[in-house]
């Protein structure tokens, strides 16, 4: 037994068939090795590529790690999602160990909102969350920045004029 096969079977518990097996095998199921053999072969045929795994789309970054203060704003795919989107947002950053001192959502749940207590390191904090948030395949973007009052400014008064 070459030593990568020793390898390969010592660590992944890899075992191979006798030919004593394979023909017993055979018996049972006629046929089964020439199929095995040629399963490449009709993979292919079929369209079969073996790559199962697709590809999700990050949330994007619209931010930098020096841009945190604590707000952050998030946007979601499916507005549906909003309730579990927060609790799990929620859970996470109490496990890791961040206060929460407010949390908000739009009223129809496409946007929300965060505003975490800064701590001791807040690029080692921007840089957990910025990470946290970037993997979750619900947000389709989030920033560090406030959200905007929609209140018009006061309107600006005119001093009086003066007589002269």
């Amino acid at each position: 037994m070459s030593k990568f096969k020793k390898l390969y079977r010592d660590f992944f518990g890899l075992n191979e068939i006798s030919s004593a097996q394979a023909k017993e095998l055979d018996s049972i199921l006629p046929g089964l090795t020439d199929k095995i053999k040629n399963f490449g072969a009709a993979a292919k045929e079929a369209g079969i590529t073996g790559d199962t795994n697709e590809t999700i789309e990050e949330a994007q970054l619209i931010n930098n790690l020096t841009d945190y203060n604590g707000h952050v704003m998030y946007r979601l795919r499916d507005p549906q999602e909003a309730n579990a989107v927060a609790k799990e947002i929620q859970t996470w950053t109490t496990k890791k160990g961040f206060t929460i001192i407010s949390h908000k959502k739009s009223s129809s749940g496409l946007t929300g909102y965060f505003y975490f207590r800064l701590g001791e390191d807040p690029g080692t904090e921007s840089q957990k969350i910025q990470g946290y948030f970037a993997q979750l395949p619900e947000l389709s973007r989030f920033a560090f920045q406030a959200p905007r009052s929609r209140r018009k400014p006061p309107a600006r008064r005119m001093p009086p004029k003066r007589k002269i």
